[in-house]
């Protein structure tokens, strides 16, 4: 049985597999303001709280100084033993060249022998050195290091004893005795994004004995409670055994369209140039769900509620009644201040927690600005298709065009192929105004009317009328046809603007 020792911080431990082995030995390196003491601090709050006996021996940091920072985060440490040992580091740090004395005449005895000293008066079960470097610093060359800590190492795996040691990286590179020594090793980082001014922290671990965890860089925020981890999972596309049902739009003309509605657990785009009523198709499937009593989740990554709810209430989709009964929940994403493995965490709370079966994300410009840092927008969009498809939710994504008329794109980032639907809304000059046309341009299950449809938004909501006869060209925004001819609609309403 693979016992774990649970780190205390979430999303860690699904790394870990569980945790941290029992009787190991760990390092934890990274530069200065990564999160090395938090994550320590952090890990002995936990085993403290669950009776295990706790020992901090800071070499870098004066205890006082220690707990003053300490009390930034919502941690107790007064189930944790301190020993410091920072006054007696500087005492011991040899002066000058080495020429007159061996090395092992200056290499700093002392404070091995009060380290040793500590562990065995207090026989902690987890123990944490901060910082190990500085015990590289008291050898001389790195044989007698090794000879130190591996002694140390394998005194503290007798006593059953769980070790972190902190370390930093420049120091690792020149010595790998270290490395060679522990059980496992976990690097945090904490870099600056090439395109925008913000930080980006990562935890990776590089090595775990004998034991199986998540690779990669896994993004994490150092908050009041200490740090959160969001592990990049990659979500695998299981086969359905439910029943799908059909998902509508409430729209006759749209519905129709589409041949009774779309299919339960498949991802639509929504695509079309700015104004032309992207947003509130999506707002109508969702409020049409939340009508069965669904609930529902729309992310913003561009507008804020209070805009929202303003051009909802002037065509009368019930968004804002829906967000009273809790149906539907709103949530405004900020691009610059979001992990995907973030995002895709606060989708399966949702979803798992919450209960919510649909979702609309609004809109991948946006997304793709806060996730392109973090690699290819097709691969983190397609992780939570995987998931959205193998909990049979329904994902709505809007993609706004860049040109109004003209060439068809469906999108400039190249992820259409990705989507079971597209819905695609053009604009189109005919009879000296311009029209909005909205067709279906892929729909992977069932069957769906190849027609082109005038898309109408009035002060009672959208309406789609009868398919566009004797025009061509519609989707290039210049028909044409020997006579031109639109067909009466008493919706529209000349001027309105969707």
């Amino acid at each position: 049985m693979n016992v774990r020792v649970p780190t205390g911080i979430k999303g860690l431990d699904e790394i870990l597999n569980g945790g941290f082995v029992p009787a190991s030995s760990y390092l934890i390196v990274g530069a200065p303001g990564t999160g090395k003491t938090v994550l320590a601090l952090q890990f002995l709050t936990e085993s403290a709280k669950k009776g295990a006996s706790c020992l901090y021996i800071t070499l870098a940091e004066p205890e006082e100084s220690l707990r003053r920072n300490a009390s930034v985060f919502d941690f107790d440490l007064k189930d944790i033993v301190m020993v410091d040992l920072s006054e007696a580091f500087e005492e011991d740090l040899p002066e000058g060249e080495y020429s007159v004395f061996s090395p092992a005449e200056v290499e700093g005895e002392p404070i091995w022998k009060q380290i040793n000293d500590a562990i065995e008066t207090h026989s902690p079960q987890r123990l944490v050195i901060d910082s190990a470097t500085f015990l590289r610093y008291l050898s001389t060359d790195e044989y007698q290091f090794r000879k130190h800590i591996q002694g140390m190492v394998n005194r503290l795996s007798a006593k059953k004893c769980l070790t972190l040691l902190l370390f930093e990286p420049l120091e690792l590179e020149k010595d790998v005795s270290l490395a060679m020594a522990v059980d496992g090793i976990l690097t945090l980082r904490n870099e600056t994004s090439e395109n925008r001014l913000t930080e980006i922290r990562t935890i990776e671990v590089n090595k775990m004995r004998s034991f199986s965890f998540m690779t990669g860089r896994h993004p994490l925020r150092i908050t009041n409670r200490g740090i959160v981890v969001w592990p990049h999972r990659i979500e695998k596309l299981k086969e359905y055994t439910y029943e799908r049902k059909m998902v509508q739009s409430g729209i006759e003309g749209l519905d129709e369209l589409l041949m009774g509605g779309l299919s339960s657990g498949t991802c639509t785009l929504i695509s079309g140039p700015a104004g032309a009523g992207k947003s509130t198709l999506a707002l109508q499937f969702l409020t049409t769900a939340a009508k069965e009593g669904q609930k529902g989740v729309y992310y913003s990554f561009e507008e804020g509620l209070a805009s929202m709810l303003e051009r909802c209430n002037a065509i009368g989709i019930p968004f804002q009644k829906h967000i009273e009964d809790g149906l539907i929940t709103f949530r405004e994403i900020n691009p610059l201040e979001q992990y995907p493995d973030e995002f895709l965490e606060m989708l399966r709370h949702d979803m798992e927690i919450n209960g919510v079966n649909m979702f609309v994300l609004d809109s991948l410009r946006g997304y793709n600005m806060a996730m392109e840092t973090f690699g290819s927008v097709i691969a983190n969009m397609q992780n939570i298709i995987n998931y959205t498809r193998r909990n049979m939710a329904s994902l709505f994504i809007v993609n706004e065009q860049e040109m109004i008329t003209g060439n068809l794109q469906i999108t400039d980032m190249g992820v259409s192929y990705v989507a079971d639907n597209v819905l695609l809304i053009r604009y189109a000059e005919v009879e000296g105004r311009v029209i909005k046309v909205i067709s279906c341009l892929k729909k992977r299950i069932g069957n769906f009317q190849p027609d082109l449809r005038e898309l109408i938004i009035t002060s009672q909501g959208l309406k789609v009328g009868k398919k566009l006869h004797q025009l061509h060209g519609l989707l290039t925004g210049v028909p044409t046809t020997d006579t031109i001819h639109l067909p009466k609609n008493p919706d529209r309403e000349d001027g309105h603007e969707g």
